[in-house]
């Protein structure tokens, strides 16, 4: 007997990297144990180039597989060097090393993934050569004249159901065919690695309806909502005091911090970031309660009990997890140790 399993990985592509599968057959014996390392052509995935090709696949993260079923499982990888150290597009490396640095901290995640659905070049619920409706009915709408997809959505939350993932929600966004899922709250490493198996769900569910997914933030230029992943961030300290949420907002506005971050969250992110929109300008950094034209939102319920987390509202829908995750603890657990806030 044998099971199929679906190695997983993130490429090279540029400006936005892509996800790369392809399945292995592995015996029976091998269930329940340490997957093995595999391996792939990085000259036709913008990781290497045509005379030293090859480049290493090490399992981190391994779920069943609700599309195959049965003893089939999905395996996240992270890519490594021939000699075994991380490949320069491996961004998850430098994740492990801040998440265990400031582990004592108890960093969790929530993370809300904007996506909209495309068919035939279109968004779905836009008319050929023209425009529907304007925005205002379809965020958390239901109807055929204001939802559109909503059959790939529940199946999609189904199939991450069934991974075991950490989802904790779904709801129809702003613009037609636009939608969003959220996953956690989680710590660092877990979060940026669900995501990114439940991205490679959600493009893998919609193959099977013949629609396109994309994180593209802007997907349609004008007076649309674009797609965001906005990151909600707390530590041990800032869930138990409200100075500590103030330390965390300040220091993410700080000298260069805010440049720092937004070049890293996620391409085009001009586009979308014009103070439009529910975002903030790009350039200009703010935070408030209840804001959501602020860069951070500290939630209403926050400021009432004194105690919760941020929301910071800036990342791309096509933001690698692990990067903004990285920015986030190591900003906000580097300022909170400072301010003897943990």
């Amino acid at each position: 007997m044998s099971f199929k399993a679906e190695y997983i990985w993130i490429d090279g592509t540029e400006p936005t990297a892509k996800l790369r599968s392809k399945t292995k057959i592995l015996p029976d014996d091998a269930k329940g144990a340490d997957l093995p390392i595999w391996g792939f052509d990085g000259s036709s995935t913008n990781q290497a180039k045509g005379h030293a090709s090859d480049c290493v696949l090490k399992p981190v993260f391994v779920c069943p597989d609700p599309i195959r079923g049965g003893d089939d499982v999905l395996v996240l990888c992270e890519v490594l060097n021939t000699d075994m150290t991380p490949h320069e597009t491996n961004t998850r490396a430098a994740l492990a090393e801040v998440a265990e640095r400031f582990a004592a901290q108890e960093p969790i995640f929530g993370i809300e993934q904007e996506y909209t659905f495309f068919k035939d070049g279109y968004p779905l619920g836009f008319p050929k050569g023209g425009f529907p409706a304007p925005q205002g009915g379809y965020y958390c709408g239901v109807g055929s004249d204001e939802i559109f997809g909503r059959d790939v959505v529940e199946a999609h939350l189904d199939n991450c159901l069934k991974a075991g993932l950490g989802i904790s929600g779904i709801n129809a966004e702003v613009m037609p065919g636009q939608w969003e899922f959220q996953v956690g709250p989680l710590a660092p490493l877990e979060v940026a690695d669900q995501l990114w198996v439940a991205r490679w769900l959600l493009y893998r569910t919609a193959e099977d309806y013949g629609i396109a997914a994309t994180l593209d933030p802007k997907p349609v230029k004008g007076d649309w909502n674009g797609a965001g992943a906005h990151t909600n961030f707390s530590t041990k300290a800032m869930r138990e005091s409200y100075d500590a949420i103030i330390t965390a907002c300040e220091a993410l506005g700080d000298g260069s911090k805010p440049l720092d971050h937004v070049k890293n969250y996620g391409a085009g992110i001009d586009d979308r970031l014009t103070g439009l929109h529910e975002t903030a300008p790009w350039d200009k950094f703010s935070y408030g309660v209840s804001d959501r034209g602020a860069s951070v939102r500290i939630p209403w319920q926050v400021e009432k009990e004194g105690k919760g987390y941020i929301e910071d509202r800036r990342p791309n829908a096509n933001v690698d997890p692990y990067v903004v995750t990285r920015l986030l603890v190591d900003t906000c657990c580097t300022a909170l140790e400072k301010a003897g806030q943990v």
